[in-house]
C-alpha cells in the first residue's frame, strides 16, 4: 500500500501539471493523443540523457557547479529542446503560438515524471519527499518548458531575423533558470530554501505571463469572438 502511495505521489504532479498546461489552452485545443505522444517522448528521452550525464560525469569529474550548469541543465534542455524543434516545430498541428508551451511542458512532464518515480524507488521516498519533488523538481522543469516553448512559439510565428533570435532565446533561457537552479540546489546546502523560493514564485509568475500573452497572439481569438457575437 505505501508503494502505491508513494508511486502515486510521483506521478500525479507531472500529469495534474500536464493538465493545467492542456487547459489552458483557450482557443485552440490541441488533440489530446498528440499532446499525450509527446509526453511519451518525455518518458523514451530519459534513459539516452542519463547515458550521456553518465559519460559526462566519468569525462569530467565530480564538480558540483559543472554537473549542474553542463551536465543537468546543459544536457537536458538541449535535448529537449532538440526533440521540440525537430519533431513538433513543424508539425502541422502546431498552428498557434500557445502550443509551443504545451508541447514542451508536454516533454518535460515526461521527462520529470521519470526521474520522479526513479528517486522513488532508488531512494526508498516519502511522500512528503514526494509532495516536495512536485514542488520544485517537476515544478522546475514545467518552468523552464514554458520559456522553452513561448519563444518557440515566437519564432514559429514570426519571419525575418527575429525568428532565429526567438529559437536562440528557446534554448538559452531555459538552459541559463536550471543552471541557476541546480547551482542553488547543488552548492547551498544549508541556505536553498531562501533562494530557491522566491527563484520558483518568480518562474511561475513570468510563466503565467507568458501563457496569456501567447493565447493572446493565437490566430484563431478571433474566430472565437466572431462565434461569440452570432450567439
Amino acid at each position: 500500500m505505501l508503494l502505491f502511495s508513494v508511486l502515486a505521489a510521483a506521478v500525479a504532479p507531472g500529469l495534474a501539471l500536464l493538465t493545467y498546461f492542456y487547459l489552458k489552452d483557450r482557443y485552440d485545443s490541441e488533440p489530446l493523443h498528440m499532446v499525450l505522444r509527446v509526453f511519451v517522448m518525455g518518458v523514451l528521452m530519459v534513459l539516452p540523457i542519463m547515458i550521456i550525464q553518465r559519460g559526462m560525469t566519468i569525462w569530467l569529474g565530480d564538480n558540483p557547479y559543472l554537473e549542474a550548469i553542463v551536465i543537468s541543465g546543459g544536457v537536458e534542455e538541449f535535448i529537449k529542446w532538440f526533440v521540440i524543434y525537430h519533431i513538433i516545430y513543424n508539425h502541422t498541428e502546431f498552428d498557434e503560438p500557445y502550443d509551443g508551451i504545451l508541447y514542451s511542458v508536454a516533454v518535460s512532464l515526461g521527462f520529470a515524471t521519470v526521474e520522479n518515480v526513479l528517486y522513488a524507488f532508488a531512494g526508498n521516498a516519502s511522500v512528503s519527499a514526494m509532495f516536495l519533488r512536485a514542488l520544485l523538481p517537476v515544478s522546475g522543469h514545467a518552468m523552464f518548458a514554458v520559456i522553452m516553448g513561448y519563444y518557440m512559439g515566437r519564432a514559429k510565428f514570426t519571419d525575418g531575423k527575429k525568428k532565429r533570435w526567438y529559437l536562440m532565446l528557446s534554448l538559452i533561457l531555459p538552459f541559463f533558470w536550471h543552471a541557476l537552479y541546480d547551482v542553488i540546489m547543488n552548492t547551498m546546502v544549508n541556505h536553498w530554501l531562501w533562494f530557491i523560493a522566491p527563484l520558483m514564485a518568480g518562474l511561475w509568475y513570468g510563466a503565467i505571463g507568458k501563457i496569456t500573452r501567447a493565447n493572446n497572439r493565437s490566430p484563431f481569438r478571433f474566430v472565437k469572438r466572431e462565434e461569440e457575437v452570432k450567439l
